[in-house]
């Protein structure tokens, strides 16, 4: 059964770091694209970053780009995300999802096609607040 697994979310002040991470099991590692989406209530998702499966090529919406920082780790078949200078309009709950090929490409042509989102885990809430 696919299964990923956020954690390491929570509350920062303004301008801090936290560095999410995402277990996967379930499924081929090796390969597969990854992204990271988070969503406010009552609001659309947001497509923050993703990394190609096939060449490691990453993506970063303009509203992160140069803050956050994806990863992965093949062997430890985990997904990170390093969100740093922190801001309050970044509290949401993070979401990892991952591209298994049932649908268009999640991760193609310079963006995180939502639509291409095969799977995604519960979250991991974060606060940016003073």
């Amino acid at each position: 059964q696919v299964q990923l697994l956020e954690s390491g979310g929570g509350l920062v002040e303004p301008g801090g770091s936290l560095k999410l991470s995402c277990s996967a099991a379930g499924f081929t590692f090796d390969g597969k694209s990854f992204g990271w989406f988070r969503q406010v209530a009552d609001k659309e998702r947001e497509g923050l970053s993703c990394v190609r499966g096939s060449d490691g090529t990453t993506y970063y919406r303009d509203a992160v780009k140069g803050r956050f920082t994806i990863s992965r780790d093949n062997a430890k078949k985990e997904v990170y995300l390093q969100m740093s200078n922190l801001k309050p309009e970044d509290t949401a709950t993070y979401y990892c999802a991952v591209d298994l090929g049932r649908n268009q490409d999640m991760c193609v042509n310079g963006q995180f096609v939502l639509r291409g989102m095969d799977w995604w885990g519960r979250g991991t809430p974060v606060t940016v607040s003073a």
